[in-house]
């Protein structure tokens, strides 16, 4: 291999960007299966089985989805509780559509031989919980006469 060759970013995040895109395109329901072992994924723990969860990211039913070559980042609800996600890409282990199954599972090994900046991660996630504090407040009604 070239040197080049082993700098290349991985194509996972363009993928799922696509393949993301071409479910919903379809009317079709995303479904992403993560590793919610992998270091910083947040999702909610009681939905892991056997340390995977499936999420319906299908846009009604989540907030400010952003996927972004280092993670998958949106809010969603959770047995009627707001949760903001935090997903590694290297956690991400497919998309596909609840409907046929079709999709795309990725690799587990791409991300083997790839520096992941864990102060990058780190910083995310402290950016993430300060954002999620500070715009969440109680909702209320005022009365404009």
């Amino acid at each position: 291999m070239s040197e080049q060759e082993l700098n290349l970013t991985p194509t996972r995040p363009y993928l799922a960007r696509a393949i993301y895109e071409w479910i919903c395109d379809n009317n079709l329901t995303p479904y992403m299966l993560v590793d919610a072992t992998k270091p910083y994924t947040d999702v909610p723990q009681q939905f892991v089985n056997d340390g995977q969860i499936v999420l319906n990211i299908i846009p009604h039913a989540v907030h400010m989805l952003n996927i972004g070559n280092e993670a998958v980042t949106f809010s969603a609800r959770f047995g009627g509780v707001s949760k903001d996600i935090y997903v590694p890409m290297n956690a991400i282990l497919g998309l596909y559509a609840k409907e046929n199954g079709q999709g795309l599972f990725f690799d587990p090994d791409e991300y083997a031989n790839v520096q992941i900046d864990e102060d990058a991660l780190k910083s995310n996630v402290s950016q993430e919980a300060e954002t999620s504090d500070t715009t969440k407040k109680k909702p209320s009604l005022r009365i404009l006469e």
